[in-house]
């Protein structure tokens, strides 16, 4: 008979709370919280995690009825062998709502073990909110509420040196922990509180630009009964995610000493620079994925995974990405191999239903920032298109027609991207469609039609293409 989850039903050590994390959704629950239960588990960390509700809506009461505890479950791949593990983790406390107890929230300043601030917010919740008029009530925004925790910690501990904190922000945008610190600064400035503050805040806190890696899908509605059979609890919280990840932090030396992940074996890099790590994410993971939707999705497939064990799509992935994405980064090549290989093995992931449809989401910003710059350093270091790529442009130009061996494709872009490619493709000619497509430096930020011969090949591409109405293998 399964059993409800919380510490009493399976007791579980309280640690002294080291990490305040902004966030209680799956991504860190399966990523960063898991990391930090295992360095328990491995090294001497010895912390807890408090977790703050950033929204006033979310599921930290079901965090704090199973008293922190819940399971991950990875499942995938790796070196082609299949993996399948459950882990419960221990290492969070509970979840604080600052919109139900703020004073309970600002408390957590005073603690004098806290050591790190840990957040993922989504993609918006870096901002500033100029309604946030006080730190005195609960501000609107992520930063405002660090803000006035942080203001009240310099206070609480008379400004001293110890007492600032390690920042590591996993908001997918770039340079997040910069971004994170400057509208910090703006609320400084806007509820006017000392410059002594301000120059704590930049000299006795650390801010580390991060990027982080996993796929996490999330709550396992399809194995739930098995892996609850199997743990033997009930378990609302369980969260899915893949074998693979990767956490790279820009900080020095201080930084790995107290946060212990690489001795406790995990794929953390500490660097001095995240840019060409996250360069190469962009590129080579989610490059990728954008050049394959339109490839795949014409040729009749439905999942990165059929994309995968399809022989055509897999070996145009493969070509696109170890001969034409690989020779345009500037890290090890070793490295850069390693990598990829993992990403394409990361692909074929039977447990994780990958649809290219949601893939598609925006896909000519998308091919923009994560393939088109492919295309240009390929051209600028060999004075040669890539014919992978531009294979992926030319489908993605006649992805966006809207329809497809008569039946139609269900577009998901803004409306004037929308609008433009309905009126491009009211030519017959498709030489015009391509021109028209490739010289609007508004979708591109680049006239493409000025790099030698791409018009042409796209062109070709348009016309097999429109001719077969498939994708050729």
């Amino acid at each position: 008979m399964k059993k409800p989850l919380n510490r009493t039903t399976h007791p579980a050590v309280k640690l002294p709370v080291k990490v305040l994390q902004f966030g209680e959704g799956n991504f860190l629950r399966a990523f960063t919280d898991w990391m930090i239960d295992i360095m328990n588990e491995r090294t001497r960390f010895n912390g807890a995690i408090q977790v703050v509700q950033p929204l006033e809506q979310g599921t930290g009461n079901l965090l704090n009825e199973q008293h922190g505890l819940y399971h991950v479950v990875l499942k995938g791949l790796i070196n082609q062998k299949t993996v399948n593990q459950i882990r419960l983790i221990t290492s969070v406390n509970g979840a604080i709502n600052p919109y139900h107890d703020y004073s309970l929230f600002i408390k957590q300043a005073e603690n004098p073990d806290l050591k790190f601030v840990i957040s993922n917010t989504t993609e918006a919740g870096i901002c500033f909110n100029p309604a946030d008029n006080s730190p005195d009530q609960v501000p609107h925004t992520f930063p405002g509420k660090l803000t006035a925790l942080l203001f009240h910690r310099f206070k609480y501990f008379n400004e001293s040196n110890e007492s600032g904190l390690i920042l590591l922000p996993c908001e997918l945008i770039d340079k997040n922990a910069d971004t994170l610190k400057s509208v910090i600064g703006q609320y400084i400035k806007h509820w006017n509180l000392p410059a002594a503050f301000r120059t704590w805040v930049e000299t006795k806190n650390i801010f580390c630009n991060t990027l982080v890696d996993r796929i996490v899908p999330g709550y396992p509605k399809d194995f739930i009964n098995e892996i609850e059979r199997e743990t033997g609890f009930t378990d609302q919280l369980i969260v899915m995610g893949e074998p693979f990840h990767l956490w790279v932090i820009e900080g020095d030396e201080s930084v790995e000493r107290l946060f212990p992940a690489k001795q406790a074996s995990l794929n953390v890099k500490f660097v001095t620079d995240v840019t060409p790590y996250r360069t190469r994410k962009v590129r080579i993971l989610n490059g990728a994925h954008t050049a394959m939707v339109p490839v795949a999705y014409l040729r009749g497939l439905r999942t990165v995974q059929e994309a995968m064990e399809d022989r055509f799509t897999h070996y145009f992935i493969r070509k696109a990405v170890f001969e034409e994405i690989l020779p345009t980064l500037d890290l090890p090549a070793e490295e850069l191999i390693n990598f990829a290989t993992q990403v394409l093995e990361r692909f074929v992931n039977p447990f994780i239903r990958h649809e290219l449809i949601s893939i598609s989401l925006n896909s000519i910003s998308k091919f923009r920032v994560r393939v088109l710059p492919s295309i240009l350093e390929y051209v600028k270091r060999k004075n040669a298109l890539p014919e992978h790529l531009v294979f992926s442009l030319a489908a993605l130009i006649r992805f966006y027609k809207g329809s497809w061996q008569g039946a139609p494709i269900p577009l998901n872009d803004t409306p004037d991207v929308l609008q433009f490619a309905q009126e491009a493709w009211k030519h017959t000619d498709v030489h015009t469609v391509a021109q028209v497509f490739l010289s609007n430096t508004r979708l591109w930020h680049v006239d493409l039609t000025a790099i030698p011969d791409l018009t042409g090949q796209v062109t070709k591409i348009l016309q097999q293409l429109e001719t077969e109405e498939r994708v050729f293998g």
